[in-house]
Formats: C-alpha cells, sequence, structure tokens
C-alpha cells in the first residue's frame, strides 16, 4: 500500500465514513495514520465526535491516529493573501491597489477556491504528512477531486510558459541595455523567475506524489446512478494516468430473516435483490475490484461501529516503502 490514501466518490455515498474507518484500520495495525478531510461538509469531526481543525489533532480513544480538516474559505483566503504579499514585492505602489482590487474579484471563483485547495493537500503531503506512515485523505465529491488532481499537469504547463515569457522579456531588457546603462531586468536572481521556478517544483513534487506514492479508491452506493458515476469517474482517472486501486460498495441494505414475510420484509427483500444485480454489475463490468460490500447501519457510524466498518474494509494497511 502506498503512503498516501484517497478515497474518492460521489457526494453521499460514505466517503468520510470509509476514509475515517480506513484510517482507524491503520492505527490499529501500528501505522502511525493522519486521516485529513478536504470536504467542505467537515463530517470526521461527526465521526469522530469531536472538533478538528487544520493542525493534525489526536483522535481520542485510538492511538496512533491524528485528523485534521482543511477549511476551504481559510485556504483562499490564505492563497490570495500570499499572492497579494508577493506581487506586491514585483510592482509600484499605483499598481497594488488594482492588484487588491481584482484578488477581491476572484475570491469567490471556483478557480481560486481550487488552486487553494490543491495547495493545502500538497501541503500535506509534502509537510504536515512527513512523520506519518499513512496519510489518508477523505475527498471532496469526484468532480472537484478530479478538477485538482489534474491540475500538476495543467499548471506545470502553464508555468513553464510564463517562465518562458518572462525569459524573453528579460532578454529584450538586457539587450536594450545600451553603453554603460545597466539593464532594468536582469536573468540572474529575477524574482519572479524564482518564484515561477518555486512553483513548478511545486507541481512537479505533486504530480510525482499522486503517480507514485498514492492509491486511489472509490466508495460508491449499490444504485445506477451512483454506478454510472463511479463508472465515468475510473475512466477520468484513468485520463490522467491515476489509476483506481479499488471499489468500495457502502450503505447496502440487509436482507431479513428467512421466517419474516411482513410488508417491510418483502419490501427489504425485493431491494436486496435490486442491490445485488448493481453489485453484479460492478463486479463484472469494472476493471478495480470490489474490496469491501458495507452494510447501512441503523446508528451513525461512531465508535464501536466504526471497528466493525473497518473490520469489513479489505483494503490492507501494509507498512509503506519511504525508502
Amino acid at each position: 500500500m502506498d503512503r498516501f490514501v484517497f478515497f474518492g466518490g460521489k457526494g453521499g455515498v460514505g466517503k468520510t465514513t470509509v476514509s475515517c474507518a480506513y484510517g482507524y484500520k491503520c492505527a490499529n495495525a501500528g501505522l502511525s495514520t493522519l486521516v485529513v478531510s478536504t470536504d467542505p461538509a467537515h463530517s470526521v469531526s461527526d465521526v469522530f465526535d469531536q472538533g478538528f481543525d487544520d493542525d493534525p489533532a489526536p483522535v481520542e480513544g485510538v492511538d496512533g491516529l491524528d485528523a485534521m480538516e482543511i477549511d476551504p474559505d481559510d485556504e483562499v483566503q490564505r492563497h490570495l493573501s500570499e499572492i497579494r504579499e508577493g506581487l506586491s514585492e514585483q510592482v509600484s505602489a499605483a499598481m497594488v491597489n488594482e492588484i487588491n482590487r481584482q484578488l477581491e474579484m476572484s475570491h469567490g471563483t471556483p478557480g481560486a477556491y481550487e488552486a487553494a485547495l490543491f495547495d493545502a493537500f500538497v501541503g500535506v503531503m509534502r509537510e504536515e504528512g512527513e512523520p506519518y506512515d499513512r496519510v489518508v485523505f477523505d475527498t471532496a465529491p469526484t468532480g472537484s477531486t478530479l478538477r485538482l488532481l489534474g491540475l500538476p499537469e495543467f499548471l506545470g504547463d502553464w508555468i513553464d510558459r510564463l517562465m518562458y515569457k518572462r525569459r524573453q522579456s528579460i532578454d529584450l531588457f538586457e539587450k536594450a541595455a545600451i553603453g554603460d546603462r545597466e539593464a532594468r531586468r536582469m536573468m540572474e536572481g529575477d524574482p519572479v523567475l524564482a518564484r515561477l521556478q518555486e512553483r513548478k517544483e511545486f507541481f512537479e513534487y505533486a504530480g510525482e506524489a499522486l503517480r507514485e506514492d498514492a492509491a486511489f479508491f472509490l466508495v460508491l452506493n449499490p444504485d445506477q446512478l451512483s454506478v454510472n458515476e463511479t463508472g465515468r469517474a475510473i475512466e477520468a482517472f484513468a485520463d490522467r494516468d491515476l489509476a483506481v486501486r479499488g471499489l468500495v460498495a457502502n450503505k447496502l441494505t440487509p436482507e431479513p430473516d428467512d421466517d419474516e414475510n411482513g410488508r417491510g420484509a418483502r419490501y427489504l427483500r425485493d431491494r436486496v435483490a435490486t442491490e445485488r444485480e448493481r453489485i453484479e454489475q460492478v463486479e463484472e463490468g469494472f476493471e478495480p475490484p470490489l474490496l469491501a460490500t458495507i452494510e447501512s447501519r441503523t446508528r451513525e457510524i461512531r465508535g464501536d461501529l466504526l471497528a466493525d466498518v473497518a473490520a469489513e474494509l479489505d483494503v490492507e494497511p501494509a507498512e509503506p516503502d519511504r525508502a
């Protein structure tokens, strides 16, 4: 098993429950484990019945397990503040107000949200996650997660183009310096190029870590909409050269006892039969293996119930190779 483990899937399928159960399973196997929520719903606090923020904190009652929740709004503010500070050092005072205005306008855009969230979870992989044997990500719904995972390649190419343009610009300024006049821009030590190079290395790290040191699992429910979206997600991961390691079917209906024949029992049997058809469709139609089928519980998944779900989750918490 790789060091970074991502659980994704359609909204509402139970990604948080499965992520927390897997984190619990890893910790019980002796691995120092961090569960990270990048989902705005922040249900990790509900599962463990304690509050978390963007700093890792121990999960009460579970040795070796920490958790943290990344707040997207806070990350957007932090991300834009860093951009503002960086740009303010490079432009004239007259431009600072215009930069501030443009950044304020960008605050609510999807691009700002995703860029900030991407920086946050890659920062966890690179820094906060360093002391841990296993880092488990409870991700946002599939569409948002796929856009995030596609950023390293897209932004890496964009950074390359920006660096090329910047070098061209500096080269023209250096050539325009005549006689004893000093060029207004110099290639060596240029702060903009230095910042772009830093971002390039950041995206290169992210792309390599996602390809080489991460495992992706999809959680689904036994209904046709969930199955269809899972199929599309598997294809989308493949398009990004990211393989889905396995599938987890969650919220299956428990089958009634044979001697139960009331209206409720008949309803449950019909539902179980339909769900079995969906599970067969998953097993026969999708390449990633179905690693677990988890039944619905009558109570919220917490405490002892989390341990039960962890026992049903056939995703091995083997020691990662950190050589």
